[in-house]
């Protein structure tokens, strides 16, 4: 075979063409990477199942606290002991109905015995002493009056025999060296008679003054014999008022002091709850704040009474009094629910409170867009009520938005909910 050979030419066009058709494809390449790099990246699909939306709202928004607690008793009275002593019997158990003389228990204290004994002898003794002291000034008295009574019957005496010695004065038939003797008699039987009446008044007077001391001793006597009978008697622990025994903290044959808490008595007809509320979300909480309380058979209203001055274990302790009628089988340590009203905001948007949304922050959500794709968006937001927030700034009403938490889908600005 023979080769042809060929023109230059016709070489040349064929190099010319073939470059053409490799620019022309690098230029296409060069298109194509552009363009794709340029393509924004698919959108992943969530299942509808999985999140959960609402819709931005306006008007109207209840900001509302939220917090669990129990009921209990607005009456309660813990039972001390007086005095040492041992459980002997206990009488009645926790949940029996109880009035003021109800026993509840029984100590025992052989040395409290022996020292009302003594008590009784030391204020027997008293009074004795008392009794005698006073019968002794009694005398003394009434000898001091009898003195008086004696030489005032004597001044009288001696009064009448003058007046009748200075008429005979008058008539000659005395001297009158005699009738200046009466008048001396009368005299001196008159400043004894002033002497003896003071001395009398003074007795009187410091009667009072001198049995003092033994009445005194009287009085302190009585009162320890009834301080040691009173706590001999409180041996028999008794409930002290009307109600429902609570707990008894202490077992038979158990030895307690003085102070010791014995049993714990309520009245169950008069409660309140207490609610812990997150210490976070009680700054705006006032006394006299309108309440609801749900006690799981029915919802009561009522008031805020008393706030914790302190907070314990990131909460707070918020009293809250029931004013409506409390429904049947609502005792005490029953746990409940509490809401408590702390504002009415009007003329706002507000939507439901997301997975993450903490008031006054600015949190990213992702909001359906007209073409179907949920876009993420960030939103400010302000004031929250326990299910609800308020938008500040990022949405209109109308917009919905998914609450649900979604950092698994963080790299992601759009979504498809299907």
């Amino acid at each position: 075979m023979v080769d042809i050979a060929r023109s230059p030419s016709v070489i040349r066009r064929k190099k010319i063409k073939q470059g053409a058709l490799s620019a022309a494809a690098l230029v296409v390449i060069i298109l194509v990477t552009v363009g794709v790099s340029r393509l924004k990246p698919a959108a992943p699909t969530i299942e509808r199942g999985t999140v959960w939306s609402d819709t931005v709202k306006h008007g109207q928004m209840i900001r509302q606290v939220r917090g669990a607690g129990t009921l209990v008793p607005e009456d309660i009275r813990w039972i001390p002991a007086t005095t040492q002593g041992r459980v002997e019997r206990i009488v009645i158990r926790p949940g029996a109905q109880v009035t003021p003389d109800t026993v509840i228990l029984e100590l025992s204290n052989p040395d409290l015995q022996q020292l009302v004994v003594e008590a009784r002898l030391a204020f027997q003794s008293a009074q004795a002493a008392f009794e005698n002291r006073k019968a002794e000034l009694e005398s003394a008295l009434l000898a001091q009056q009898s003195n008086t009574a004696t030489i005032e019957a004597s001044y009288k005496q001696a009064a009448l025999d003058l007046e009748a010695n200075e008429q005979l004065l008058k008539d000659g038939l005395v001297s009158e060296l005699l009738v200046r003797q009466k008048r001396g008699q009368v005299e001196e039987l008159e400043q004894r008679l002033a002497i003896e009446r003071k001395r009398l008044e003074m007795t009187r007077n410091g009667l009072r003054s001198q049995i003092a001391p033994q009445e005194a001793d009287v009085d302190q006597r009585r009162s320890a014999l009834q301080l040691r009978i009173r706590q001999l008697d409180d041996l028999r622990v008794k409930a002290g008022m009307s109600g429902v025994l609570q707990s008894v903290p202490v077992e038979v044959g158990a030895q307690v002091s003085p102070g010791t808490n014995l049993a714990r008595v309520a009245d169950p007809r008069e409660l309140k709850a207490e609610l812990r509320i997150p210490e976070t979300q009680t700054k705006d909480i006032r006394i006299g704040q309108y309440a609801e309380v749900d006690t799981r058979n029915g919802v009561v209203p009522g008031r805020v009474s008393r706030i914790d001055p302190a907070s314990s274990g990131g909460t707070v302790g918020v009293d809250v009094t029931l004013e409506g009628e409390l429904p049947q089988g609502a005792r005490p340590d029953l746990s409940v629910d509490g809401t408590i009203r702390l504002e009415e905001l009007n003329d706002i948007l507000y939507v439901g409170r997301p997975a993450f949304g903490q008031e006054n922050s600015t949190v990213s959500l992702y909001k359906l867009m007209p073409d179907g794709e949920w876009v993420r968006t960030p939103v400010k937001l302000g004031r929250s009520s326990v299910s609800t927030i308020e938008v500040v700034e990022g949405l209109q009403a109308g917009d919905e938005v998914i609450l649900s938490d979604m950092s698994t889908w963080e790299d992601y600005s759009r979504v498809r909910v299907n």
